[in-house]
């Protein structure tokens, strides 16, 4: 199925590899349409076999098939095999090279979360929209102050000291005060937006089904309440990938590989996969900068937590502070270091996730 806001384009492959695939039409995109379609195929004997790319229709069709009991898988769009010679797309053939890769095999399935763990993600996903607006609103902000010469004499900006400053500046003309005083407000009001949901965060990640899996993964050294929040919301169970280095290439933190006979060429890291998981690890491996310890917050969300947890983080936490500061000390790019450091970082994620007790 070709899923677009309005329509469905529908092919069936029938099953048998030479056999040839027919574009049933077009439909509306209405469930009531979908179910109708597949209930006449289930009179004539026939098994269906649903899949779709996933997009931004979300996963709505996903879930009324399988309530219903039809087999239906959503695929990612970035891993469909196409022909390099190809230069037409239409949504017949789109719908009629979906049904073909499907009865042969070739489509990756992604992962498609409860409905819960949507909710989450769709809260933290808004939290990253309004801190990138906020960013912008201060850029925006800056750039105004420096076009007028006007520049702060002090040592860090955004703080109470810094906002003081601006409320007493004065410009020459009204239309200038006006400005800068609706740039003030849009920072302000993007910096309590950010807070409210981020509180909100806090609040509804303790109702998860994976609250024990977001509090055990506080445990380990740059991973606050909203990074922990970003990778269960993001990823859920972790324990659905069989080893380490499967969750590291999901994340795309593994490096490319170009290999040619005798030559071996290791490439940038593959930046496949979820990049808001990928992105918040990246960022929390910069906490590893310094030299590892157990401070008052660490300890303080170690609490309650099973030991062989806190074993595992305290052992990350000497692990990556030592290889930090190694690829530092040998001249390696920041951003190389923390890619490295943010790998390991998702290694021992995946080792507290399997550590959880089970409980029946």
């Amino acid at each position: 199925m070709d899923v677009h806001k309005n329509s469905i384009a529908i092919a069936i492959a029938e099953d048998g590899q030479k056999r040839d695939v027919n574009f049933y039409g077009v439909i509306k995109n209405d469930m009531d349409q979908l179910h109708k379609f597949l209930r006449k195929q289930i009179s004539q004997g026939i098994e269906p076999r649903c899949v779709y790319e996933a997009g931004p229709c979300g996963y709505n069709i996903y879930r009324s098939l399988k309530d219903k009991g039809i087999d239906c898988v959503v695929i990612a769009p970035s891993l469909i095999p196409k022909k390099s010679g190809d230069r037409i797309k239409t949504d017949r053939r789109d719908a009629e090279s979906l049904a073909k890769l499907h009865r042969a095999g070739e489509l990756t399935a992604v992962y498609v979360p409860s409905m819960e763990d949507e909710a989450l993600r769709d809260l933290v996903r808004a939290r990253d929209d309004c801190v990138n607006t906020l960013k912008r609103a201060k850029q925006q902000l800056g750039v105004f102050l420096l076009r007028h010469h006007v520049c702060y004499s002090g040592k860090s900006k955004w703080s109470k000291a810094y906002f003081n400053w601006i409320a007493d500046i004065s410009m020459p003309h009204p239309a200038q005060q006006i400005t800068l005083q609706e740039y003030i407000d849009m920072v302000q009001d993007g910096k309590k937006r950010v807070e409210r949901i981020s509180e909100q965060i806090n609040n509804l990640s303790g109702q998860s089904r994976l609250n024990t899996l977001n509090m055990s993964l506080q445990s380990l050294r740059g991973v606050s309440q909203i990074v922990s929040a970003v990778v269960v919301s993001e990823i859920g169970d972790l324990t659905r990938f069989d080893s380490p280095s499967k969750f590291m290439a999901y994340l795309g933190l593994v490096p490319s590989q170009h290999n040619s006979g005798d030559k071996k060429r290791p490439g940038k890291i593959t930046k496949t996969g979820n990049g808001h998981v990928r992105r918040a690890l990246i960022e929390a491996a910069q906490a590893y900068r310094l030299p590892a310890r157990k401070s008052r917050a660490i300890a303080k969300r170690n609490e309650g937590l099973p030991h062989e947890i806190c074993k595992i983080s305290w052992q990350a936490q000497v692990r990556l502070c030592g290889r930090y500061k190694r690829m530092v000390f040998r001249g390696k790019n920041s951003n190389l270091v923390k890619t490295a450091v943010a790998r390991e970082l998702a290694g021992f994620m995946w080792a507290i996730a399997h550590a959880i007790p089970k409980t029946t």
